[in-house]
């Protein structure tokens, strides 16, 4: 292969709820496309991150965690994250440094022994045990699958991550550019908007709102005066989320609005006026319509 051959490809990251997917992805592509919470299961659609540089593009897919089904949200989730698999050039195994080997690790590996691309075992948050605890714990896993590497890393820090992006590159096949260089997400500007604002309830609510919310963009358009007029719907299961969410005398929703505009302005580089409004539908999460229409859809896996 020439030295100055292009290189691209797909890869995957897969692994249990709340191991560090999206912080990692973050960090690659240098700004917020998939939304962190200290909650599982916060991402809910693959999110793709595009990691461009001279010789090189890395599409990432940043799947939902793999979980036992509850609902039809869920069972969403689950295929979305299986079906990466075979659509990519490499995956990512993400487990967490501090959590042991579970039964939802002994199931993805299940899953990842019928895949014939590259596998590299990616062991997140190392900043968090001690040095001397990594080399046990790599090997568990390495007697359950015969990865292609190991790294240890640090999402949120940085560490080592910049030598998985240099092998990463160095291994994937000979390809076009897929997207433009300043392309970081394939995602429409809708879909990132709803997820900034669902982090942002998520990150204020704690545990009194659960993941029973989900967020609709309704519209978004210049106003008179020139700013982005964006009209959003909060949907929530039950009264007392809805009362959560808007907090004493609106306090809480405008919270939420405030944090959710200063991050959007600063990803659409743009003037933004926010609306939010708060709705009940205590089944939406088993109700395929809208789940349909909030994007959760099989031709979206």
């Amino acid at each position: 292969m020439s030295e100055t051959a292009f290189h691209s490809g797909f890869v995957a990251i897969v692994g249990r709820p709340n191991v560090g997917k999206s912080t990692f992805l973050n960090r690659v592509v240098g700004q917020k496309v998939a939304i962190m919470s200290n909650k599982a299961q916060t991402t809910r659609n693959k999110i793709q991150g595009i990691y461009t540089t001279e010789h090189s593009q890395i599409v990432f897919i940043d799947t939902p965690g793999i979980h036992k089904p509850q609902n039809k949200l869920d069972e969403f989730m689950m295929n979305s994250a299986t079906s990466a698999l075979n659509e990519v050039d490499a995956v990512l195994f993400m487990v967490s440094a501090k959590d042991r080997m579970g039964t939802g690790d002994t199931f993805i590996i299940d899953q990842l022994k019928k895949v014939k691309q590259p596998v590299y075992l990616i062991v997140n948050k190392i900043d968090t045990v001690h040095p001397n605890d990594l080399a046990p714990f790599v090997e568990q896993y390495q007697a359950e699958l015969d990865f292609a590497q190991v790294f240890p890393i640090s999402a949120l820090q940085g560490n080592n991550v910049d030598e998985l992006l240099a092998t990463l590159n160095q291994n994937l096949p000979e390809g076009p550019q897929y997207y433009p260089d300043d392309q970081i997400t394939d995602h429409p500007e809708y879909f990132v908007v709803s997820e900034l604002i669902r982090e942002k309830i998520l990150e204020l609510t704690r545990d009194e709102v659960p993941h029973s919310v989900a967020v609709n963009v309704e519209r978004m358009r210049r106003n008179d005066q020139d700013k982005l007029k964006i009209e959003a719907t909060i949907i929530v299961e039950r009264d007392g989320q809805k009362g959560i969410i808007i907090g004493k005398g609106g306090k809480m929703l405008k919270e939420i609005g405030t944090r959710a505009r200063r991050d959007i302005e600063h990803l659409l580089g743009d003037k933004v006026y926010l609306q939010l409004w708060v709705k009940i539908d205590k089944n939406w999460r088993d109700n395929q319509r809208y789940l349909n229409e909030l994007g959760y859809q099989k031709k979206n896996y």
